[in-house]
């Protein structure tokens, strides 16, 4: 029986969603990770200079600790120039420098060892505010002072439409150009965001996308994944699509949706659960995939004492029933070609 599989799936939560019992029921029985939807971020935690105030993520992570759910850190700073707030903004260059340092010090210290991940600089494909404010090794010096203060998160890039193929800011060529350039100025650049804002989504060209992502050797996550549609039926359709590039790619390693309830999400055409908490055809044909893609097999051994079968990479627990009675042993079936042998001595 599979306990629990490698292959990450989360979605976004806020004060207001954490309240409502029909998110909560569907989160915690279908999602592994969590992000925060804008609570971690500089504009909120400090939208006055000097003046912090983390009640908001402090009492989101009570609520992923409760629950056993890791958080993925959303985000650090924000490369666009419109999501920067004013007092920011405003400083001269020498206080600007001293402002980031203390946002990465306050958060790093205050929260080290509890992101498993991190967005650095928020979307820098399509914003170059602190690159312009304060030189091309800005960005690199954001991901070398956060591996520093919490030396055990993966710290990503993060940005948009690169997956959908329209986009002349966000080529995948593009992004891996970003990669590489943050990691020769020693960023130490430890995965992919891809967010996932997706509209008609083809899945030959999310597929290439992710081929060519896949030659940094980096794990890719989407990151914020909505898939808008207004007709429910085809909203299924559409995220399957997604899901099944998504899962079936060696370099994709979790997907994270940026909401899935009517009310409560950036793009309302989006959602997985309707308002009155009643599951639609999307928010029902993700549940089916992830029933599907976990494994469970029952038989009995061959006349060389063998049992064989194929499983998702995740962790299982195996029950051998003898004349005896019953044995239990937990192994994991990791990435890899080799088979994985488990003995059990009667």
């Amino acid at each position: 029986m599979q306990m629990d599989t490698s292959f990450a799936f989360g979605a976004c939560i806020n004060p207001a969603v954490i309240q409502e019992p029909a998110f909560v029921d569907y989160f915690t029985k279908h999602f592994d990770w969590a992000v925060f939807e804008n609570e971690l971020k500089w504009y909120h935690t400090e939208a006055v200079q000097g003046q912090l105030n983390y009640a908001d993520p402090d009492a989101l992570l009570d609520f992923c600790d409760r629950h056993g759910k890791p958080v993925r850190g959303h985000c650090i700073f924000w490369a666009v120039d419109r999501m920067v707030q004013k007092w920011v903004k405003d400083l001269p260059n020498d206080q600007l420098t001293a402002a980031v340092q203390g946002r990465l010090t306050s958060l790093l210290t205050r929260y080290a060892g509890r992101f498993p991940h991190y967005d650095v600089n928020n979307e820098m494909l399509h914003g170059t505010f602190f690159q312009d404010r304060l030189g091309d090794d800005i960005n690199a010096f954001m991901f070398k002072e956060t591996a520093r203060l919490d030396p055990g998160a993966a710290l990503f890039v993060n940005d948009y439409n690169v997956e959908g193929g329209g986009d002349p800011n966000a080529t995948p060529e593009k992004y891996i150009a970003q990669v590489n350039a943050l990691m020769e100025k020693g960023a130490p650049v430890g995965g992919i965001g891809l967010q996932g804002h997706v509209t008609n989504p083809a899945g030959e060209i999310i597929c290439d996308a992710l081929d060519k992502l896949a030659t940094t050797d980096l794990p890719v996550w989407l990151t914020e994944l909505d898939v808008c549609e207004s007709d429910v039926c085809l909203r299924a359709e559409d995220l399957e699509v997604v899901l099944r590039e998504a899962y079936a790619h060696p370099a994709v390693e979790g997907v994270v949706l940026w909401g899935f309830m009517q009310g409560h999400m950036w793009r309302q055409d989006a959602c997985l659960v309707n308002s009155d908490g009643t599951i639609n055809d999307a928010g029902q044909r993700f549940i089916n995939l992830r029933q599907e893609w976990t494994s469970h097999a029952r038989g009995k051994i061959d006349s060389d004492g063998n049992f064989k079968f194929r499983g998702y990479h995740g962790s299982y627990v195996v029950q051998l029933a003898t004349a005896t009675g019953k044995m239990h042993k937990a192994f994991s079936v990791e990435k890899g070609d080799t088979p994985l042998v488990l003995d059990m001595d009667v």
